[in-house]
């Protein structure tokens, strides 16, 4: 079993800048991929950033040149930079950790409100 525990939302203005954490029980090299999901209000949870292999970055055009996703192996955390944030950015972030077939596992999600 491993746990994910994410920490760093909060409150922000529009045009300000949030850092989360996301700390896995389990060293974070033996995930296929880590990412960081989000879910606003009435919507679908989305992909935000996503590193695989601990190499490749992938970002939605949303977010793309903002937020950032990086990763301290000796730390077993990963990261995510949120820089110009929006008010549409507003939502509950959560991060994942994939390890391959059905081992997929979520962090119980971190508020991040950005007000206009």
């Amino acid at each position: 079993q491993v746990q994910l525990v994410e920490s760093g939302g909060g409150l922000v203005q529009a045009g300000g800048s949030l850092r989360l954490s996301c700390a896995s029980s389990r060293s974070i090299s033996s995930f296929a991929s880590m990412g960081w999901y989000r879910q606003a209000p009435g919507k679908q949870r989305e992909l935000v950033a996503k590193i695989i292999s601990g190499v490749t970055a992938n970002y939605p055009e949303s977010v793309k040149g903002r937020f950032t996703i990086s990763r301290d192996n000796a730390k077993n955390t990963v990261y995510l930079q949120m820089n110009s944030l929006k008010p549409e950015d507003t939502a509950v972030y959560y991060c994942n950790a994939f390890l391959g077939g059905t081992d997929d596992y979520w962090g119980q999600g971190t508020q991040v409100t950005v007000s206009s």
